[in-house]
């Protein structure tokens, strides 16, 4: 663990019910969830304190209220959905430890999944996107910082689409993680899994040139073996290439996409649509089940529709 996470989480466990903490370790050292997922469970239990009061003694009618309040206030359906998974797994364990003495969420139950996934780029979009990536390194010449965030943000963006990595995958990356010489990149995914994924040609140049003459220029004695720094040197954390890519899909205007997940939502469409089978993008995305990577499928039918329509003569 890196000397700013080992601090920011002192800082947490020193303002935090000791039950959350506790719970907190039991993720982390008995489950091995990742720290993404971790700081996910904490998030949603600390708002969960903060609105319905000590965890200790929450009740059904507590988590339905809070539940209610967010999906009233316009919270994804899917966001729902992991904040309920989040008081699940603490009030079943909070009962098993004795914390609780019964399990209120039990009789709760999950929203209805949605197949609706997040807009995805058409490849035009791709194009323009790099496209303004490669002004952007051009017109920072005579900046070398600058230079470097464009780099930087240019190396991301291309593996991210080209791979279908997640956010905290990326920003997990060290400079062993690669194989250059075979275009393969060593990918620590959800429970520690790994696996190597390919990349294509497009993001070897941008992280050559990111690791060239973007990444010196940035490197502090923090830096260590982390692939992506931030502007201070240390490595990059998710909330800012979350802000980088939304900032760069903003700039297209024609799409409501955002987001890495954005990018890994359409790695994986497109190649669905190029002709790669569903247990190759499978492999590719890190799913550990077939079913996740099924709900793809629906996009590429809704576009096989679409042709239809457009090219047949009795559509």
């Amino acid at each position: 663990m890196h000397r700013s996470q080992q601090n920011e989480r002192a800082a947490q466990q020193q303002q935090e019910p000791v039950l959350i903490t506790a719970f907190i370790n039991h993720l982390e050292h008995e489950r091995g969830l990742s720290a993404e997922t971790i700081r996910a469970y904490r998030s949603d239990l600390h708002q969960l304190a903060r609105e319905s009061g000590p965890l200790e003694t929450i009740s059904l009618s507590a988590i339905r209220r809070w539940l209610s309040e967010l999906h009233q206030s316009g919270l994804a359906r899917s966001s729902l959905n992991r904040k309920t998974a989040s008081v699940r797994a603490f009030t079943a364990w909070a009962h098993r430890r004795g914390h609780l003495d019964e399990d209120p969420s039990v009789r709760l139950r999950t929203a209805k999944r949605s197949n609706h996934l997040p807009d995805v780029l058409q490849h035009q979009h791709v194009d323009q996107l790099t496209e303004g990536l490669a002004r952007d390194i051009q017109g920072a010449n005579d900046e070398p910082c600058a230079q470097a965030l464009s780099l930087r943000d240019a190396a991301m963006i291309e593996l991210l689409y080209a791979t279908g990595m997640r956010v905290s995958e990326l920003a997990g990356l060290d400079l062993s993680s690669f194989e250059t010489g075979r275009r393969m990149v060593r990918l620590l995914g959800k429970g520690n899994k790994e696996r190597i994924v390919p990349y294509g040609l497009p993001a070897e140049t941008a992280l050559h040139a990111w690791l060239q003459k973007g990444r010196p220029e940035l490197q502090r004695e923090s830096s260590g073996n982390a692939c992506f720094l931030g502007r201070r040197g240390g490595r990059i954390d998710v909330r800012t290439v979350r802000r980088v890519v939304d900032d760069q899909l903003s700039r297209l205007g024609s799409t409501a996409a955002r987001g890495p997940h954005a990018l890994r939502h359409s790695a994986a469409t497109h190649l669905l649509e190029g002709g790669a089978d569903l247990r190759t993008v499978q492999e590719l995305l890190g799913h550990a089940s077939l079913s996740t990577t099924q709900i793809y499928t629906h996009v590429t039918i809704d576009g096989l529709r679409d042709a239809y329509g457009q090219a047949h003569p009795r559509a």
